[in-house]
C-alpha cells in the first residue's frame, strides 16, 4: 500500500504548475515526494522538480470537492484549457490569452522532451494521456482554432466511451477536418466519422504511442 501524503505534501502538489507540473518547495519536501514516486528531479540544470503521472493523479483527486453536477466557474488568474463545453463564458481573449495558450503548449512540448524515453517532442507525454480533453484543447487553441462559447460557434472536445480517445466537433465539415489536421500535427492519431443520427462529421483522436 502506498504511503499516504501529508497535508503539507498535498498543498505542494496542489500548487504545482497546472500544465508542466513543476513543483515549488524546500529540497527536503521535494525529495520526500521523489521517494513517494510522486515527483522526479530533472537531470539537467536547474534540476527542477516535476510531478510524475502518479503525482498528477494525486493532485486531481477530489479533496472535498463539490458534486460533479455542480457547474464550476473559471478561476481568475488560473490557466484552464478551453474545451468548448464550458457553461460560462471564458471572459479572456486577445494577446494575453494567446500568450497563456502558447506557454501552455510549449510547456507540454518540454514535458514530452523530459519524460519520453527518447526525448521525442513529437509524441504526446504521460500527462496528455491522463488529461486527454485538456491536452487536445490546448493543441487546438494553440494552433488558432476557436473554442465554442455561449453565443459563439467553435470546436468542442469531449470524452468518449473509449478510454484513450476524445471526440472533437465543429459546426462545419471543413472545421472538423481542420481540427483533425491540427491534432495530427500535434502527435495524435485521428479518424473522421459521421454521426448516424444527424450526419454531422466529427473526429476521434488519441495520443500517438510511437
Amino acid at each position: 500500500m502506498a504511503k499516504p501524503t501529508t497535508p503539507a505534501q498535498r498543498r505542494i502538489i496542489a500548487a504545482a504548475d497546472p500544465v508542466t507540473g513543476r513543483l515549488t518547495g524546500t529540497e527536503a519536501q521535494l525529495a520526500a515526494l521523489v521517494r513517494l514516486r510522486l515527483a522526479f528531479r530533472h537531470p539537467r540544470p536547474p534540476h527542477a522538480y516535476f510531478l510524475t503521472p502518479a503525482g498528477h493523479r494525486v493532485r486531481d483527486e477530489p479533496q472535498g470537492a463539490a458534486p460533479e453536477t455542480a457547474p464550476v466557474e473559471p478561476v481568475p488568474g488560473v490557466f484552464a484549457a478551453r474545451t468548448g463545453t464550458e457553461e460560462f463564458p471564458s471572459g479572456g481573449a486577445g494577446p494575453a490569452r494567446a500568450r497563456e495558450v502558447r506557454d501552455a503548449w510549449l510547456g507540454l512540448v518540454e514535458i514530452r522532451r523530459m519524460t519520453n524515453a527518447d526525448g521525442d517532442r513529437e509524441r504526446p507525454c504521460g500527462w496528455e494521456r491522463t488529461h486527454l480533453v485538456q491536452a487536445a484543447a490546448i493543441a487546438l487553441e494553440a494552433a488558432g482554432r476557436v473554442p465554442a462559447e455561449p453565443g459563439r460557434e467553435g470546436y468542442r472536445v469531449a470524452v468518449t466511451p473509449q478510454p484513450d480517445a476524445v471526440e472533437v466537433r465543429e459546426p462545419t465539415a471543413e472545421g472538423v477536418r481542420a481540427c483533425g489536421a491540427v491534432l495530427e500535427r500535434a502527435g495524435w492519431q485521428v479518424s473522421e466519422h459521421g454521426d448516424a443520427r444527424t450526419a454531422a462529421r466529427y473526429v476521434l483522436a488519441s495520443p500517438r504511442r510511437s
